[in-house]
């Protein structure tokens, strides 16, 4: 976590003596006197525990460790200036709309609160939700009908001509009503003696969940259902004794809230990044680059929470 005594104004000094070389230079630069520049880089260097800047009667240099920091500084103000600029262009352009493809793990969970945040934020981008199948979106987001598509990375067939950037990684949970019969002390085999609801070929779990049946010596399972859909497979869990092998995002909200319980089986391997696709030939656009920004606060902010 980034020491919050770093303000911009530390970074915005120091950017400004390494291009200017003076601390004179970059005091008018900025509207500061000489003394509240040094005062400021001074405070910069105590918070990281270093010396950043050499002070010299001709001017001021970057010490090692000052120029191992200005690389990243440079990046990041470059970043931050771009996310300005996007969000003038949005305000500037009215915004338009952005056509999002979600897995259902991903619509239940992350797509309410990244528009409830555009509301907050008065971001004028219209959004358009379309929930599918992890191939069917990949299809959608190929053919132009979606912008980006919010997923789980895909075969590398599958992601010719995409690019991936990786937000958070998630795994499948094994779900029951609350007083299912299956209690704490559960195990893998036990759930083939109840109807299983399991993902269809066409989702981007099922391959994982195949081998780990197959890895834990489960080859067949004889009452299985397959369905992606997340209201399908709540009805069927809350109505019977069916287990639903599932993405956790879809039904983290159920568990938290006691409306469902995810058994104890532990299936690492299922575990898999989700991120942005979105084609490579596409020209990133300041929508796109909003969607992102949101995005990764909202995960940041559930880091620190």
């Amino acid at each position: 976590m980034i020491d919050r005594r770093v303000k911009i104004r530390h970074l915005q000094c120091f950017a400004e003596v390494v291009r200017h070389g003076s601390l004179k230079a970059a005091a008018d630069r900025l509207g500061l006197t000489q003394p509240a520049m040094s005062r400021t880089l001074s405070e910069l260097e105590d918070i990281l525990g270093t010396r950043i800047i050499q002070r010299h009667r001709s001017g001021a240099t970057l010490t090692p460790a000052g120029d191992v920091f200005w690389g990243y500084v440079r990046t990041s103000l470059a970043a931050l200036q771009q996310g300005v600029d996007g969000l003038g262009q949005i305000s500037a352009h009215g915004g338009g709309t952005l056509t999002i493809g979600a897995l259902p793990s991903v619509a239940a969970s992350l797509v309410p609160r990244v528009a409830q945040r555009f509301q907050e934020q008065g971001l004028t981008i219209g959004l358009r939700i379309h929930e599918g199948a992890h191939a069917d979106l990949i299809d959608g987001l190929h053919d132009g009908v979606l912008d980006v598509v919010i997923g789980r990375l895909g075969s590398l067939d599958r992601m010719q001509g995409l690019t991936f950037s990786q937000l958070y990684t998630e795994t499948v949970v094994f779900v029951v009503r609350p007083d299912h019969p299956l209690g704490a002390d559960a195990t893998l085999p036990a759930i083939i003696d109840y109807p299983v609801i399991c993902p269809p070929a066409k989702s981007a779990i099922q391959p994982l969940v195949e081998s780990f049946f197959l890895a834990e010596g489960i080859g067949d399972i004889p009452n299985r259902i397959e369905s992606v859909s997340a209201a399908f497979g709540r009805a069927l869990v809350l109505a019977s004794d069916a287990v639903w092998i599932i993405s956790r995002g879809v039904v983290a909200n159920d568990i938290a809230a006691g409306q469902l319980r995810a058994l104890p089986i532990d299936a690492p391997s299922t575990r898999g990044p989700i991120g942005l696709i979105a084609r490579s030939d596409q020209t990133r656009s300041p929508n796109l680059d909003a969607l992102e920004t949101v995005i990764r606060t909202l995960l940041a902010e559930d880091q620190t929470a």
